[in-house]
């Protein structure tokens, strides 16, 4: 069997590493977790791994904007092995401050490789730090990290629609604009938008608290035109487990919806011929 090992940075601010190393563990993987500057000490460690995921958290404290910091050194001193990773057919995962990073150091959305203005993430319309469950309707069937995401699964009703999932969100910055429509309108055709915001019966939704953000089109997550590069807002990590869930004492909760998406990335680098 592959042994699927994942590279996971953390820099200041950053708060989720463990979490996300935990998830990875409980999908079969070996995880590893590094500050940015051992990375930036021996640029060549990346390439020991299949996986390379930017946790969630604030990264030096998002003072200047989100993951802006972060994402201005990756461009500075690691964007040549970042690249070569990519080339070299392997997976990236962005959550929440990492999905930030992501489009902030150009590598999201991916449709002019390197164009850091196609897009960003900036404050809810809420103008508030939000912090709920949100429900997630997948769209893509381009995206590596949710190809089979093909049950019903969720919350606390069976009559959940198909590959509706349900997560935790926590962020203040979360709403996704691209710089026109024309780059809006290039997602949709690529395939590159792997979840919107729904309601409780998979409706892509703009009303709050739904859409906690305000994202237009309700996109909460999207991918490269690869399917290999993913960032999303809500939080996977945080539901790797039933308990996790707010109202898993009811009994009603089957599973952990995070899981797919790690399981989803393991799955597909065993299964690769490296």
């Amino acid at each position: 069997m592959t042994s699927v090992k994942v590279f996971i940075i953390r820099a200041a601010g950053t708060n989720c590493e463990l979490e996300t190393a935990a998830a990875f563990q409980k999908a079969g993987a070996q995880t590893d977790i590094f500050h940015i500057n051992q990375w930036m000490n021996n640029k060549q460690l990346i390439h020991q791994y299949q996986i390379f995921a930017i946790p969630g958290g604030f990264s030096y404290g998002d003072d200047i904007g989100s993951g802006v910091v972060l994402a201005n050194e990756m461009r500075a001193n690691l964007m040549d092995e970042i690249n070569r990773f990519v080339q070299d057919g392997k997976l990236i995962i962005g959550i929440c401050n990492g999905f930030q990073v992501l489009v902030k150091a150009g590598l999201l959305p991916g449709i002019n490789p390197g164009v850091t203005s196609d897009a960003t993430l900036t404050n809810n319309d809420s103008a508030k730090y939000d912090d709920r469950w949100v429900h997630l309707k997948k769209y893509s069937n381009k995206c590596v990290f949710t190809s089979h995401l093909s049950r019903i699964s969720a919350g606390l009703s069976a009559d959940l629609p198909h590959e509706t999932i349900y997560l935790p969100v926590a962020h203040g910055e979360g709403k996704f604009i691209t710089k026109d429509k024309a780059i809006l309108n290039t997602l949709v055709a690529n395939d590159q938008v792997v979840f919107r915001y729904s309601d409780s019966k998979g409706n892509p939704t703009m009303r709050y608290p739904e859409n906690p953000n305000g994202s237009p089109d309700g996109i909460a997550g999207i991918c490269d035109p690869t399917g290999r590069i993913f960032g999303l807002m809500p939080h996977p990590e945080r539901f790797q487990d039933v308990t996790n869930h707010p109202h898993w004492t009811g009994g009603q909760v089957r599973e952990a919806d995070g899981m797919f998406i790690f399981q989803n990335a393991v799955d597909y680098v065993r299964n690769s011929v490296r």
